[in-house]
């Protein structure tokens, strides 16, 4: 176990940690946070919930903490493939610098532009982005990249998904040969590994991996349906969510239209949830993810892409919808529950289009889910109506990423699109109810 302080941060920055209730560091802290301090080159290979955005967060800091910024010359960019990333990685910001008099922009799309704008104009230290936006602003006139120190890329497999590989080259070209570069993805592609290649100067590689197991303080549940109807999965989400003790929750789908499908019925049937997905504005996200950590929303209906690397602690349940496509998934989503030392509880619906998927969770986790039957109905008899629309559902806000470069059409969510077949479109909710993180 290494400690904080013996990492080579400054007192400040160290006080500003333990103000955060942390002094143990992650293996992936632990291991970049020496080198970035050096100023050198970090090539991380780590999964969301190894700590990776303190260990380039903390060392910035400490790397910044001399000198000034120039009007719309930012002296360190970080970028990240999504607006809810980029948020939480200025929340990490603001953690880590209080102790400073080092500011920060946050430039994402879906928020007012004339508000960034006026933050550059009077000079950041660090800003924080999406790849759109910030092209969008540079090509405005609004931003310099030649004064940047520090580079650092956060999930770039998650930007390959994404198309946001050729945005990523050209803002790399127009950042100073000489800047530092701290990059993390988790896993390495072909396309990744040229452009580390390409752009990284003699990087020293950590490795990190996720471990392919579950916590021993979330008992698992797994109940199996013998229809794939959606309306009997629907049926059997509210049967699981009533008897159980839930404070909050999670509930994971495979797609965005799934999400907003499984979120109105719940709200139908009088339960306290909401959508969190790609196509919602931005401010609508921003909210329901405020509600949800402040306790004022119950269950949080989501996609694996939206709340990929979001820290939400204190989540009582968590609800497998659908069976993940990725084993490693489930032991991503029902990592959100459980943790620092709280118990948890992990639910997963199945049907017989499932056992392939389901068959290598089994053999990943290697161990056996506490077989749940939900009795008294039955669920075979349970059938779902056509749309009246003729199956072709509600196309609106799907071709773009709203406020990242819309011109381009690029779809923020757009792997959770590609990573299924196209499935019939069902109906809205139906009537009547059956009774029944981390190291900072």
């Amino acid at each position: 176990m290494t400690e904080f302080s013996q990492l080579g941060l400054s007192p400040t920055t160290l006080q500003a940690v333990a103000d955060t209730g942390y002094t143990t560091a992650t293996p992936i802290q632990a291991q970049a946070i020496p080198v970035a301090l050096a100023g050198r080159d970090v090539l991380g290979i780590a999964q969301t919930g190894t700590g990776k955005t303190a260990a380039f967060t903390l060392p910035l800091v400490d790397r910044l903490a001399s000198g000034r910024a120039r009007a719309r010359m930012p002296r360190a960019l970080v970028l990240a493939p999504t607006r809810e990333l980029a948020d939480q990685v200025a929340e990490s910001f603001q953690k880590y610098a209080k102790g400073t008099k080092l500011n920060w922009a946050l430039l994402i799309g879906g928020v007012s532009m004339g508000d960034q704008v006026a933050l550059l104009t009077k000079g950041v230290d660090v800003l924080i982005a999406t790849p759109g936006r910030l092209l969008d602003l540079f090509e405005r006139g609004k931003i310099l990249l030649t004064g940047v120190e520090v580079m650092v890329i956060d999930e770039a497999d998650r930007m390959l998904d994404m198309g946001f590989i050729p945005d990523i080259e050209r803002i790399f070209k127009l950042t100073p040969p000489r800047r530092q570069t701290l990059f993390f993805s988790a896993t390495m592609p072909p396309e990744i590994t040229r452009l580390t290649t390409q752009f990284l100067k003699d990087p020293t590689r950590i490795e990190v991996a996720r471990p392919a197991t579950t916590a021993d303080t979330i008992t698992q549940h797994l109940t199996r349906l013998p229809t794939s109807d959606p309306k009997a999965k629907r049926t059997a989400l509210r049967m699981l969510i009533e008897r159980s003790e839930v404070q909050n929750g999670i509930i994971f789908c495979n797609r965005k239209s799934e999400v907003d499908i499984v979120a109105k019925s719940l709200k139908t049937h009088g339960f306290d949830a909401a959508p969190i997905h790609g196509d919602l504005d931005q401010s609508l996200r921003m909210k329901t993810l405020s509600d949800f950590r402040s306790g004022e929303l119950k269950l949080l209906v989501a996609s694996d892409v939206a709340a990929r690397g979001l820290d939400i602690p204190a989540v009582s349940h968590v609800f497998n919808y659908d069976v993940p496509h990725h084993a490693d998934d489930y032991v991503h989503r029902i990592g959100r529950t459980g943790r620092a030392g709280r118990l948890g509880e992990a639910f997963m619906i199945t049907t017989p289009a499932d056992e392939k998927s389901l068959d290598k969770v089994l053999k990943l986790i290697k161990k056996d889910p506490v077989e749940l039957p939900l009795d008294g109905v039955d669920f075979s008899a349970i059938k779902d109506q056509p749309r009246r629309d003729g199956g072709r559902g509600d196309k609106r806000g799907r071709g773009r990423d709203r406020g990242d470069r819309p011109a381009r059409g690029r779809r923020e969510d757009a792997p959770e699109a590609a990573a299924v077949e196209a499935a019939p479109e069902v109906v809205t909710p139906d009537a009547v109810s059956v009774e029944a993180e981390a190291a900072p």
